[in-house]
């Protein structure tokens, strides 16, 4: 029997937030497929595209990977920075920059579809 898109969701939350880094929608499916041994891959993508639309989960468009939304980001900026040592994703709020962002575009008319920041570098610990 098919799961509604709400369930299907919720479980596709539980992975990434129990999960200690971000999660390839293949891994994400491997994960599911211990329960649900014909669960496909498209339907896990449209789950986390839903998800990622509802700003529940963040798409890391540089390592093809999700991670779970941890902050609020009404008309804000997520900001993201990842560890390329030990992949650690820490998830930032930023609203102040949201402004300058906007600023500097206006003048090309550019309008975003969807706002996210990556940062990648070493966190406190590997940097130690």
């Amino acid at each position: 029997m098919r799961k509604q898109a709400a369930v299907r969701q919720a479980d596709i939350l539980k992975v990434l937030r129990s999960s200690e880094g971000p999660l390839t929608a293949y891994q994400i499916l491997d994960q599911l497929r211990t329960d649900e041994p014909d669960i496909a891959a498209p339907t896990v993508y449209r789950a986390l595209s839903a998800l990622t639309d509802q700003s529940r989960a963040h798409k890391l468009e540089s390592l093809k990977a999700f991670v779970p939304c941890r902050c609020k980001h009404d008309k804000s900026l997520p900001v993201l920075t990842i560890c390329d040592d030990c992949g650690l994703v820490e998830e930032h709020d930023g609203k102040t920059l949201m402004h300058k962002l906007s600023s500097l575009i206006a003048p090309s008319n550019f309008t975003p579809a969807r706002h996210i920041v990556e940062l990648h570098g070493q966190c406190s610990s590997c940097a130690a």
